[in-house]
């Protein structure tokens, strides 16, 4: 059957499921967004020389993205919740691409911060607005792995741009790679455009039941409890990706090449447990909370392994691998179990309130590990990784106590 004249491509769309119809818009979207966040720091050793400014103030780039990110998330959840997601979405993914394509006519490096700061406050809208479509969008059975894909699409963003960016430097240079990368987010917010009529609204009855107030969203014991989850999981993430090479060469007296191996195996290990915590929560839901407690747990132990025990490189790699499997494994359910306890039409602003714990936390962490490094206590930030991750155990297991007590209470109401 051909394409009709009067509306090509109406026989080919159909063709492709509903569903990954809107795993590729938001998913899409969301690598672009991690994509931006880490496409600045390869280029520090080539603005160095083109702005003449210190290693210090070349740090403040991707630190202004990244506050301005964590900042407005909150209030881009009140907006998606209250006017929708899809229009803020097409109009954030051209506003935090076109910033970055205006860096390559920079002539000083404030321009630069100007230009992180617009990209990285548009880039907040991520994560209110997709999870709000996608519990709109897609079928409940298929609801973890819908939330696994849209997890992975931002890591393969995080781990493509900075070799992307340096190659593409070092071909055309700085200025012409990121007005190329920036353009990117045109067709990008052209397809949403084009396909936004399969990506639903909360409907009109569940935005006028509930009207959180910001008062209410900051001091409500389930989601503060949340957020704190979700801060302690990344802080304990982030200082182990700063600093496991480090760890594992100063303290184990690991090849470098090897410790820089099992990094790498850490990050594998998170993306494929991602992708099975997604096929685990549509099969064993009622079971998400035992999901989540447990793979965290065995992801601390296995770093607490790593840690304190005689560890060759290649040991070293299969334990780091398994415990990046088990954090990554326990992401989706943790998302879905915070979809559920949001109160219906308040989707978009308790994600951006809690996920804004996720860029925070990777900020706390790496600075007083480092500190801990400089002053001998290496092996210190590893007992410290599991730690914290099982203090997040006893924060989730709490929220998720406190979201069943609210949820009967509500029932009871009415």
């Amino acid at each position: 059957m051909g394409l009709t004249a009067e509306n090509p491509g109406r026989t080919i769309v159909p063709m492709i499921s509903r569903d990954i119809r809107v795993n590729l818009l938001i998913g899409n979207g969301h690598f672009l967004s991690h994509f931006y966040q880490l496409c600045l720091p390869p280029l520090f050793l080539l603005w160095q020389k083109e702005f003449d400014v210190t290693f210090a103030e070349l740090g403040l780039a991707p630190v202004v993205m990244s506050v301005m990110a964590a900042l407005m998330q909150t209030p881009y959840g009140f907006l998606v919740d209250r006017f929708g997601a899809r229009r803020f979405l097409i109009a954030n993914t051209l506003v935090m691409s076109l910033a970055i394509s205006l860096m390559a006519f920079a002539t000083g490096y404030w321009q630069v911060l100007v230009l992180a700061a617009i990209s990285g406050t548009a880039n907040a809208v991520y994560h209110p607005a997709d999870y709000s479509i996608l519990a709109g969008s897609i079928r409940q059975e298929k609801m973890g792995q819908a939330f696994a894909i849209h997890t992975l699409t931002g890591n393969v963003g995080f781990a493509l741009a900075p070799p992307v960016v340096a190659l593409l430097a070092g071909v055309v240079g700085w200025r012409e790679a990121l007005l190329v990368l920036g353009l990117l987010g045109v067709p990008v917010a052209a397809a949403i455009q084009w396909q936004s009529a399969i990506l639903r609204e909360q409907t009109r009855a569940e935005k006028e039941r509930g009207r959180m107030t910001v008062r209410e969203l900051l001091f409500d014991r389930t989601l503060v409890l949340f957020f704190i989850f979700y801060l302690l999981g990344s802080m304990a993430g982030s200082g182990v990706q700063a600093w496991l090479i480090t760890i594992l060469h100063e303290v184990k007296g690991i090849d470098v090449a090897l410790a820089s191996t099992t990094l790498t195996a850490y990050m594998l290990g998170s993306v494929s447990g991602i992708l099975a915590g997604g096929w685990l929560v549509d099969r064993w839901k009622r079971h998400i909370a035992l999901f989540v407690a447990g793979l965290t747990l065995f992801s601390s132990v296995l770093t607490l392994l790593v840690g304190v025990l005689p560890m060759t490189g290649v040991m070293a790699s299969v334990l780091m691998f398994m415990a990046g499997a088990g954090l990554g494994g326990s992401r989706t359910p943790r998302d879905i179990m915070l979809k559920d306890a949001a109160p219906r039409g308040e989707i978009g602003k308790v994600f951006g309130f809690v996920s804004s714990g996720l860029p925070l936390g990777g900020a706390l962490t790496p600075v007083p590990f480092g500190f801990l490094i400089d002053h001998g206590r290496a092996e210190w930030v590893l007992i410290l990784a599991a730690g914290i991750l099982v203090a997040s155990i006893l924060c989730m297991g709490t929220a998720r106590a406190s979201a069943r007590n609210a949820a009967a209470a509500q029932v009871a109401a009415e």
